[in-house]
């Protein structure tokens, strides 16, 4: 099993092929400018998950977000999806995330379209959220957890940070089967997995921290799709970023990659989106 090292994940974002710098190189390029940018500007370029602006409202209908709904995105990356729930749902979103990059430049993204009086970017670690109890509507987070050592101590803060009633509503790898060492290690190597749940461990773990209503639904299906079409798009855009010189990613990312789409396709690994209520 890998070694719980931030250094590595933390490493593995910042030289990660999406980046601000790439997303604002895209939107000057399609656009010729980049003044007065709209949130609608980013979206095609700024959605680091699984699916697009389509998971996104998945999840905003599981988690019950709307007007004026406090969320939490853990884990936010770039913050696209807190950029596109606080505009088309007009939600309050706060962002917690580590990287020392990705944190500044999703603020600065924000900033650039106008929402920053909605999307609010912490840098912070998602076992010890800098957030008071009781003082958000819904958790979110997309294909995050797997980075995170101790999923139970993340879960627990999600639980310590909702109202009652609130909802939690994630996305994230799971295991079919129980992937060999070489695979294990492959993905921690290129992809910075520190560990990958069960189908049935995260409901138990769930309802071992106190939430209710859990429910979990596979899909595996789409994400083979899904992240055949973006390993695609990695290679494409390693090409670009390194014409643009922004981080582009390294060889054992590209190797694990191909690996991943295999083990998804194979229904080793798969995809879960996992809801719950405080």
């Amino acid at each position: 099993m890998p070694t719980p090292d931030f250094h590595h994940v933390l490493a593995f974002y910042s030289r990660h092929p999406i980046s601000r710098d790439q997303i604002l190189a895209s939107v000057k390029a399609r656009r010729g400018h980049l003044d007065g940018l709209m949130p609608e500007d980013l979206f095609a370029y700024d959605q680091d998950h699984y699916g697009g602006l389509s998971v996104v409202d998945a999840l905003a209908e599981r988690a019950l977000i709307g007007d004026g709904s406090q969320v939490a995105d853990f884990c936010a990356g770039l913050a696209g999806p807190a950029r596109y729930l606080a505009h088309k749902y007009g939600a309050i979103v706060t962002c917690i995330e580590l990287n020392p990059h990705r944190a500044p430049g999703a603020a600065d993204l924000t900033r650039r379209v106008g929402l920053a009086h909605r999307v609010r970017v912490v840098r912070g670690d998602v076992m010890r959220v800098p957030l008071g109890a009781r003082t958000m509507d819904a958790v979110i987070s997309q294909e995050a957890l797997l980075h995170v050592p101790d999923k139970r101590a993340a879960l627990a803060e999600a639980y310590r940070v909702l109202k009652p009633g609130g909802r939690l509503a994630f996305t994230d790898w799971a295991e079919h089967r129980r992937m060999d060492a070489a695979d294990a290690a492959s993905m921690w190597r290129g992809i910075a997995a520190q560990s990958v749940q069960s189908f049935a461990g995260y409901p138990q773990m769930l309802r071992e921290i106190g939430f209710r209503d859990v429910a979990v639904e596979d899909v595996t299906a789409d994400w083979g799709d899904i992240l055949e079409e973006r390993f695609a798009m990695y290679r494409k855009l390693r090409e670009e970023t390194q014409s643009l010189g922004t981080p582009s990613g390294d060889d054992d990312f590209y190797r694990s990659y191909a690996r991943l789409v295999a083990l998804v396709q194979e229904r080793t690994l798969g995809g879960g989106r996992f809801t719950a209520e405080k």
